[in-house]
This record gives structure tokens, sequence and C-alpha cells, in this order.
């Protein structure tokens, strides 16, 4: 009882809908991560799809931003590389860059976010995705992290700070 009224003084949540087909671990209170994904150090997430890259920020990284009020994309047709700033994302804390884990075409972006930019907080995962990317150059992903590697990346960051 006292945490449930702790987390809704701090308007800290938990997702309403974890999609139940979808396997996940959590990596530490309010933080989820999926294991059917990949991971960047700086925590963004690709799900590959056929040719297609979904990418979006984590949970732990919304989590530590807090209320994100802004979302800057950029326009389909353009291209992204791995490591280097897409977009970025305002927090009432600080805004930051969000970097292409991978490289490739923008195919798609989801300009929800221009109206929304709570459904990175409410469904980092599902509604709150950024960009969806044809990679150039597929074995990228397998420079990222699984999901026990993030969790690990994430506890160690935390802990140092």
């Amino acid at each position: 009882m006292w945490a449930s009224s702790t987390a809704n003084a701090l308007r800290v949540s938990c997702p309403t809908r974890i999609p139940l087909s979808l396997p996940f671990s959590l990596s530490r209170c309010f933080s989820t991560v999926l294991e059917e994904l990949k991971y960047a150090s700086s925590h963004e997430w690709v799900k590959l799809e056929g040719s297609v890259a979904t990418i979006g920020i984590t949970d732990h990284a919304q989590d530590h931003l807090g209320e994100v009020v802004f979302a800057e994309v950029p326009e389909a047709g353009g291209s992204v590389t791995q490591g280097s700033s897409f977009g970025a994302v305002e927090s009432v804390k600080a805004t930051s860059d969000v970097n292409s884990p991978i490289s490739g075409d923008i195919v798609e972006v989801n300009t929800k976010l221009t109206e929304s930019p709570g459904l990175i907080n409410s469904s980092p995962y599902e509604d709150g995705w950024m960009i969806k990317v044809k990679p150039s150059n597929p074995s990228e992903l397998g420079s990222l992290m699984g999901p026990k590697e993030y969790t690990k990346h994430c506890e160690e960051e935390d802990a140092s700070h």
C-alpha cells in the first residue's frame, strides 16, 4: 500500500498492458527489458521484423528522463548511421539526443509522437516507437546487447551514479 501511494504521488507507473505474448524480464523496479529486442548502450532498442527494424528508447531511459513533453523525429526518406543522433526527446528534466543503434534508410516515423510525446513514457516498446528503418548493414545488430547484457549494463550504470 505504501509503495502504491508513493508511486502515485511521484507519478511513477508500470505499464498497464504488458503483452502476454511477449516474454520479458524485469531489470529493476518499474523498468522492463523485452527478450526479443536488441539494445544500445545509449538506451535505444531495436526490433527487427522481416526487412524493417523498429527503433525507440528503452523503458529504462524513459524512466530516468521523466515525463516526455516533446519528441523530435526525422522525416521519412532520410537515413541514419549507427551511433549518430537522429532526433531528441525533451522531458521535464532534460533534453536528450536519440542515437540510432543501426544504419539504414528511414521508411516510417511515428507521427503520433508530435501530438502525444507521452507515448514514450506510457508505451516505450509499442506505441512510443520513434522510427522504422530498412537496415543497410544488418550485421550491426550483432554489436548490440541482448536483454541480459542490457540489464547488467543498466544496473552497473545506476550503481555508478
